[in-house]
């Protein structure tokens, strides 16, 4: 990730109360492109359910805790010029279906939206933390997989 995208990510975080240098960032691109993997397999499966070989942006599974999520990083974007960095992380897994327009312009958000869940969601695992270590980050990793 290129300086001004870590800095934009340090900043990011410490809105959400924590400080984190670019080694957290490696941990933190790991599990947001696993889950995004996972929401894009699951919406390409209800494609194919509802048979359509295009992943719209209702196929996602997108709960309503995700979808706050969301709008706290929309608003925090408007700061802090993240989708740009966020397209590029996102990535696009290579997936048997395609995805609309519209779901691949909603990408960045929802990373976005990731991004904010799993910040909130050290800070639940330990609310004292100021710089997560890597057992917090391991523990809001195993909640991520275990509800998301």
């Amino acid at each position: 990730m290129p300086v001004v995208g870590v800095t934009k990510f340090e900043r990011f975080f410490r809105e959400e109360g924590l400080d984190v240098d670019k080694n957290d960032l490696k941990q933190y691109s790991d599990v947001i492109g696993r889950k995004l993997r996972d929401l894009l397999d699951v919406g390409q499966a209800a494609a194919k359910q509802n048979q359509r070989d295009i992943i719209e942006p209702r196929d996602l599974p997108i709960t309503h805790g995700l979808e706050r999520s969301i709008r706290e990083f929309r608003k925090l974007d408007e700061q802090l010029e993240l989708s740009p960095i966020l397209d590029d992380l996102a990535g696009r897994p290579p997936l048997e279906f395609a995805l609309a327009d519209a779901t691949e312009s909603r990408l960045p958000a929802i990373v976005g939206g990731l991004s904010v869940a799993l910040a909130k969601t050290i800070k639940i695992v330990d609310p004292a933390a100021k710089i997560p270590h890597r057992e917090q980050w391991e523990r809001a990793f195993r909640i991520f997989d275990t509800v998301l």
